[in-house]
């Protein structure tokens, strides 16, 4: 391990940072090195502006990565090399945030129901009725399950934030049937070695089978499972601070763009034109018709 790489990650746990987050920075600054086959301390803003045009236009790569590799770049030359051009010099990329994909109550239970390997008809049922991030779930023992509180206890969530979310009756017994079949000892979801957890790719992996299976167009990912929970419980009339909690959002505002896609809300709001006293027009009429 390099002088450099040393310090960044003894700069990041010193700053409290996930070790997810940590692999990644680390991760995207030797990526960038490579990239120019010299140091990172021998590079400057040119390089980085180059870099980051790699990733858009090569790699073509999504908004939300490219930022991401900003942000561990910018770490390494703030706060690693205490140099003070970075902010000047690379530009913030505007965030355009979309709305969320939302899978209908109809088209989830449909996905339960074809779902017929049983671990992921537990984990799919938990994404849904937990709203729970793809990691917090697969990062789940056995012992965070609380029956007797009807509790799910998120040791870790993003920005290390631990939270607790309610314990859906029907998921328990989706998941006494799985631990029944399976006999998980330590983490809920084991991946190939028991020692470790499932990982994500084997998560997306099931996602686009199951999708394809179904015949929908619609992605398919825990995230999108994620969004269908809150949009949901939006619908059913449960405020939007609840589903912030549920959801660990530290920002109300990233809560608040369920808002635009709850269709209890659309559907109860009334078009002004439905106020007009217009004439009703029994038959179609007009000129200069084409088509």
């Amino acid at each position: 391990m390099t002088h450099l790489r040393k310090r960044m990650q003894e700069d990041l746990r010193l700053r409290n940072f996930s070790a997810r987050t940590i692999r990644h920075y680390t991760h995207t600054v030797a990526e960038f090195a490579k990239y120019f086959h010299k140091a990172p301390d021998q590079l400057g803003p040119e390089h980085v502006r180059t870099f980051l045009l790699y990733l858009l236009n090569e790699r073509k790569l999504a908004w939300g990565t490219i930022q991401g590799a900003r942000s561990a770049l910018k770490f390494f030359y703030t706060r690693t090399l205490k140099q003070t051009w970075f902010d000047q010099e690379i530009i913030k990329p505007k965030v355009r945030r979309k709305l969320p994909t939302v899978w209908s109550r109809e088209e989830v239970c449909a996905l339960l129901d074809a779902t017929a390997n049983t671990k992921h008809r537990a984990l799919l049922a938990l994404y849904y009725s937990a709203g729970l991030r793809c990691q917090e779930a697969l990062d789940l023992k056995v012992t965070d399950i609380d029956s007797k509180r009807m509790i799910i206890n998120i040791r870790e969530g993003k920005g290390k934030f631990p939270r607790q979310v309610m314990l859906s009756p029907k998921l328990l017994e989706l998941l006494r049937l799985y631990w029944r079949w399976r006999k998980p000892k330590d983490w809920l979801f084991p991946g190939r070695w028991p020692d470790q957890p499932m990982v994500a790719s084997g998560v997306r992996i099931a996602c686009a089978e199951l999708r394809k299976e179904l015949g929908i167009s619609k992605p398919l990912s825990p995230h999108v499972l994620r969004h269908s929970f809150a949009s949901h419980l939006l619908d059913t009339g449960t405020d939007l601070r609840s589903i912030q909690l549920l959801l660990g959002h530290r920002d109300l505002e990233t809560t608040s763009r369920y808002l635009h896609v709850s269709e209890a809300r659309l559907h109860a709001t009334a078009s002004p034109l439905d106020d007009l006293p217009i004439r009703d027009i029994r038959t179609a009429q007009g000129g200069n018709r084409t088509a």
